[in-house]
C-alpha cells in the first residue's frame, strides 16, 4: 500500500470523506487522491516520493509558484519577530489595505477577512444593508463560496428563483436568490426589465472559473454594469480568482468596467488564507463600526496573512510578470491545439491571461450548460494518464488550471508532450 493510500484510510476515519474539501477526493477522476508532502517552484512532491509539473497553485494564489522566497522570507520575519495574532490592529493592515486600494481600479476602501467565502458573503449583506432590498442575482456556474445565499442552482426557466443546492440551505433563502444563465444578455435585460427595483446586488465572476475557464461574451458585463447602474443596484465582481491575475488590478482593470463591490482573496494573501471585499467609500462606509452592517473576525488582518499578502503584491507590482504569464500561457494552448489537431481528438481550450481549461467538448463553452456538456469520463481518462506522466492537472473538468511565473519554457514543453501523448 502506498503512503498516499495509508493516509487516506485514516483521514477517511476523522475527515469526512478523508479531505476538508471536496474536490480533493479526486471524486471527479476516479482513484484515491494523492497527499502531498511539499512543494518548489512549479513542482509538487508526494508523500510517496513522485514529483509532479502542477497547475492548481493552490487554486490560483501560487501566481510565483510555491515557497516564494519573497512570501517565505516575509513570514520567517513575521514568526521569528512579530507573533501570529493580536486581535487588535497593527502597522501593516494599514499598509496592505492601503496597496490594494491603490492597485484595484475601483476599491476605495477595503475590509480584510479570513477567505472568500467570507469576502462574499460580507459583500453581499452589505449590499442589501445598503439598498435595503433582498434580492441577489447570480450566475450558473459561478461558484462564490459556500455561503447559503450562494449555493443555489438554476430552476427550470432562464430567470428563476433559486432553488437548494445543498441540504442546509433553506428554501426560502434560496428563492431570495435569482440564477440567471451567465453570458445571457437577454436573460438579464428580461429580468430587469420585470424586478430591477428589487435586487440588491448582482454578484458575478467577471470570468468564470468554478465550470473552467469560460470568458465573458463582447458587451456582456459592460451591459450588466449598464442594467445595474441605472436600477440603483450593486454590482460585485468576485474576483478572488481573477484578481491581480488577469492582470495587476484584476479583470476590471483587463475589461475596463468598474464594479461598486469587489471580493478578493487567493493572491492578497501569497498563499496564506485571506480574503477581503472593498469599493466605493459610501457604500463601504455602511459597514460597523461606522455603519449598521455588521461583520467581524478575530483573524481578520493577522500579520502572517498581511506580510504574505503585502511580500506578493508588491513584488507583482515590482515585476509586473503578466506579459510573461501571457506568453507562457499562449505556448501552453498553442501547444494543446497542435497536439489535438495531430491526434484528431475534440477539443476545446478557453483561456484568459495565465487561467486556462481543456474542456473535452464538441462545441464551444460559453457558460455552464455547455460545459457540462463536456465528457467528462474522457476527461477523468486524461487526468490520470497525466499523473503517470509527472503533470498534476485539476482533478475536474469544471476548474481552470494556472500557469505561474514558476513555470519555465521547458515546463510548458514538457507538458505539451504529455498532453498529446494522453490525448
Amino acid at each position: 500500500m502506498s503512503k498516499s493510500d495509508d493516509l487516506f484510510q485514516r483521514a477517511e476515519k476523522v475527515i469526512p470523506g478523508g479531505v476538508n474539501s471536496p474536490v480533493r477526493a479526486f471524486k471527479a477522476v476516479g482513484g484515491k487522491p494523492i497527499f502531498i508532502e511539499s512543494g518548489s517552484g512549479c513542482r509538487i512532491r508526494d508523500v510517496d516520493g513522485r514529483e509532479y509539473i502542477e497547475y492548481i497553485g493552490s487554486w490560483g494564489p501560487l501566481i510565483a509558484g510555491h515557497r516564494s522566497p519573497v512570501v517565505m522570507k516575509a513570514l520567517a520575519e513575521v514568526l521569528e519577530g512579530v507573533g501570529t495574532s493580536f486581535g487588535a490592529p497593527t502597522g501593516p493592515e494599514v499598509d496592505l489595505a492601503e496597496l490594494i486600494c491603490d492597485i484595484v481600479p475601483s476599491v476605495e476602501k477595503v475590509r480584510l477577512v479570513n477567505s472568500g467565502t467570507e469576502a462574499t458573503m460580507s459583500a453581499i449583506r452589505l449590499a442589501r444593508g445598503f439598498t435595503g432590498r433582498d434580492k441577489i442575482v447570480k450566475f450558473d456556474g459561478c461558484y462564490h463560496g459556500h455561503g447559503d445565499s450562494l449555493l443555489v442552482r438554476a430552476g427550470s426557466g432562464v430567470a428563476t428563483l433559486g432553488l437548494p443546492d445543498s441540504p442546509g440551505v433553506p428554501a426560502c433563502l434560496a428563492e431570495l436568490t435569482l440564477v440567471l444563465p451567465f453570458n445571457d444578455s437577454a436573460a438579464i435585460r428580461d429580468l430587469f426589465d420585470r424586478v430591477g427595483g428589487d435586487i440588491a446586488c448582482v454578484i458575478i465572476e467577471p470570468i468564470g472559473g468554478n465550470m473552467g475557464c469560460v470568458p465573458p461574451a463582447p458587451g456582456f458585463l459592460e451591459l450588466v454594469r449598464d442594467l445595474t447602474a441605472a436600477a440603483g443596484t450593486v454590482l460585485i465582481f468576485d474576483e478572488v480568482m481573477t484578481g491581480f491575475r488577469v492582470s495587476l488590478g484584476g479583470a476590471q482593470e483587463l475589461f475596463d468596467i468598474r464594479p461598486d463591490l469587489t471580493t478578493m482573496g487567493k493572491i492578497i494573501g501569497g498563499g496564506v488564507p485571506v480574503g477581503a471585499y472593498g469599493g466605493k467609500s459610501n457604500i463601504m462606509d455602511c459597514v460597523a463600526p461606522v455603519g449598521p452592517v455588521y461583520q467581524a473576525g478575530t483573524l481578520s488582518g493577522n500579520p502572517l496573512a498581511v506580510a504574505a499578502g503585502l511580500a506578493a503584491l508588491t513584488s507583482l507590482r515590482r515585476e509586473s510578470p503578466y506579459e510573461r504569464l501571457e506568453d507562457l500561457a499562449a505556448r501552453l494552448e498553442r501547444g494543446i491545439h497542435e497536439s489535438v489537431a495531430e491526434k484528431g481528438a475534440t477539443v476545446q481550450v478557453n483561456r484568459v491571461g495565465s487561467m486556462l481549461t481543456l474542456f473535452f467538448n464538441d462545441s464551444a463553452v460559453t457558460d455552464f450548460e455547455t460545459a457540462k456538456a463536456s465528457d467528462t469520463v474522457r476527461f477523468s481518462e486524461f487526468f490520470q494518464s497525466m499523473l503517470s506522466e509527472g503533470v498534476y492537472w485539476p482533478p475536474s473538468q469544471f476548474e481552470a488550471a494556472f500557469v505561474s511565473t514558476a513555470h519555465s519554457e521547458a515546463d510548458i514543453d514538457a507538458t505539451i508532450g504529455a498532453i498529446s501523448r494522453c490525448l
